[in-house]
């Protein structure tokens, strides 16, 4: 149960917070002194609540009903007109919601928590373009004054990040989640100075970490013009602001991956989480797809091929699965689905095969009948 609750991704109005430990050495380095404990509120306040009650019954509390139709507020009990001309705010059309009640909502779109506080307004486009009178950067720079520029670059970046995560379809979840990061950084000020693609980049592979979709860092990093050394900066950095890696269950991709380092995320990445969406990009099918993943969860059992990073792993066992079954990929071409170079590939499964007949199990064998682990000695 408690694993359970560990691997749940926190919600949008309370998500990265700031690690207590991170915010107590930061407020050392700008030296802030220590905020001063807030003074407890009396017991007793005086009662500033206004109530409204009908002069004739005096039952508290009172039985006071709104009648749209005429516009009165009156006393149900006995009747008495407390009031008129009173403002319907229920909604102007017809609600075909499944919850019960009337539609609270009245007008404009729904509510996004991840813009909590900022305007999304639309604006003139002004065209540069106005026969050399010069009226055209005028109005730019009137316009570009009258706005906020924080807010419009905080909306600039939410569009950035839709449309990466759009490009490699990841799911509305990520987004949201990379969204929410990106602000959180904003807000606590953190990562001055960096490049803003890097900071989109390594909101997104963090993202992609907390729910739990496979998206390796190469993958990520080729979104955006940013170099991985400045991504993995960023990376690093928001891992240790909002304490991502104080739960962690395993390492991500090491340095031959071209990914931060070793220290482990709240929620790892492994080998088998890759082997489905490699084998659908090699055209291969489903019972591949299962013995590729039993194959990988063997080898992390044994310990075998320690310190490779879960792309190369992924990518030796589906090219060992399909000598064995006897559809052939070769490593150049699998090496281009995965991001790793052909030459690592064979060389991890140079490795597997000395030890093939503890990865290759009789329950493992059994899975596809065109297992044949004679194949491996004449690859």
């Amino acid at each position: 149960m408690a694993e359970e609750r560990q691997a749940t991704p926190p919600s949008l109005s309370d998500a990265f917070k700031l690690s207590p430990r991170y915010a107590a050495e930061r407020a050392a380095q700008l030296g802030d002194s220590a905020p001063q404990p807030k003074k407890a509120a009396p017991n007793f306040l005086p009662d500033l609540n206004v109530r409204l009650t009908c002069p004739e019954c005096r039952t508290v509390p009172p039985n006071i009903i709104e009648e749209f139709a005429s516009g009165d507020l009156v006393c149900a009990d006995c009747g008495l007109v407390l009031g008129d001309r009173i403002v319907d705010t229920r909604s102007e059309w017809r609600t075909f919601a499944n919850e019960d009640g009337d539609d609270p909502s009245r007008v404009g779109s729904v509510t996004n928590p991840i813009l909590d506080g900022i305007t999304e307004q639309l604006e003139s486009r002004i065209a540069v373009r106005d026969g050399g009178t010069g009226t055209s950067r005028d109005l730019i720079r009137t316009m570009t004054r009258s706005s906020a520029p924080r807010e419009r670059s905080i909306l600039e970046a939410f569009d950035s990040i839709q449309n990466k995560c759009d490009s490699i379809h990841l799911p509305r979840t990520v987004s949201d989640t990379a969204k929410q990061a990106y602000r959180r950084v904003e807000q606590e000020k953190l990562l001055r100075g960096k490049h803003t693609d890097a900071i989109i980049a390594a909101a997104i592979y963090i993202a992609c970490r907390v729910n739990r979709v496979p998206r390796t860092f190469p993958e990520v990093c080729a979104l955006t013009s940013a170099r991985k050394q400045q991504v993995a900066r960023c990376f690093r950095e928001m891992k240790e602001a909002f304490g991502l890696n104080a739960t962690g269950t395993g390492s991500i991709e090491d340095e031959s991956a071209g990914t931060p380092g070793g220290a482990p995320l709240g929620l790892a990445m492994g080998a088998t989480d890759l082997v489905a969406r490699y084998c659908n990009h090699l055209g291969l099918d489903m019972s591949i797809v299962r013995v590729t993943e039993a194959i990988t969860t063997r080898i992390h059992e044994l310990g075998y091929l320690a310190g490779r990073s879960p792309i190369t792993i992924a990518a030796a066992s589906i090219y060992m699965v399909t000598i064995l079954v006897d559809e052939p990929r070769t490593a150049r071409r699998i090496s281009v689905t995965a991001g790793v170079s052909d030459v690592t590939i064979k060389h991890s499964f140079k490795e597997l095969y000395k030890v093939q007949s503890e990865v290759l199990t009789p329950e493992i064998i059994a899975k596809d009948p065109r297992i044949d682990v004679s194949r491996l000695e004449r690859a």
